[in-house]
């Protein structure tokens, strides 16, 4: 069970939100604000921070600025009632990985949750596992049953990332900027080449393929 530390000053915000946890079957924890928050993590470890915007004594920016400059790579959901752009910039640049607004949906609070502590175990064991295929970030192969093979590092990269977010599509331009970067000067039809090259390594895998979603780009789908 994955232990949450739910970081809100409102009482009844505070209980909804650990009432939802916990029916989707999370262990709860509490503080008030961000030193309450510092002071529980001094003697225990959580698995995900949900947490406020406007707090007390410290909000959320400084609380979540102060874990990643000691290197605390914990995964952090903010939940906040600030709907500006401006306030989610921030919360990035502060280091949240994620950002909800007030009122939240329940199911999807629920369903970002889970994501993050799927990213969070994919970045921790640098593996990604469907169905009987896994991903080495390690070693840079993809194996299933009897079968493994070595890609060169741009081709896993690609890879990897979809198969962390099966069914999740990703834009042509999304990957461009991820693995070329915003100043490339390399087109689109080098992406194509290297899904394709991926589709050919994986033409024999039971599990999964690429799939091509007209107009927009790729996800990794399971076979029919």
């Amino acid at each position: 069970m994955f232990d949450i530390l739910v970081v809100e000053d409102d009482i009844n915000t505070q209980k909804l939100m650990c009432a939802v946890l916990r029916r989707g079957g999370y262990k709860t924890y509490t503080a008030k604000d961000g030193l309450e928050a510092l002071e529980r993590m001094e003697n225990q470890r959580f698995d995900l921070i949900i947490l406020d915007l406007m707090m007390p004594r410290m909000d959320g920016y400084e609380f979540c600025e102060q874990l990643r400059n000691v290197g605390e790579n914990l995964p952090i959901l903010m939940v906040t009632a600030n709907q500006e752009a401006t306030d989610k910039y921030k919360g990035f640049l502060a280091g949240t990985d994620d950002y909800m607004t007030k009122p939240f949906d329940e199911q999807e609070m629920l369903f970002r949750v889970k994501a993050l502590l799927r990213r969070a175990q994919i970045a921790s064991e640098h593996r990604v596992i469907i169905g009987e295929t896994t991903a080495d970030y390690n070693t840079l192969t993809i194996s299933w049953k009897e079968e493994e093979h070595a890609l060169p590092k741009k081709e896993f990269q690609l890879l990897f990332k979809l198969m962390s977010y099966p069914n999740m599509i990703f834009t042509r331009n999304q990957l461009m900027d991820e693995f070329w970067g915003l100043e490339t000067e390399t087109d689109e039809h080098t992406l194509n080449v290297h899904i394709n090259r991926l589709r050919d390594k994986l033409r024999e895998n039971p599990d999964f393929e690429i799939i091509t979603v007209r107009g927009l780009g790729y996800k990794i789908g399971r076979r029919i």
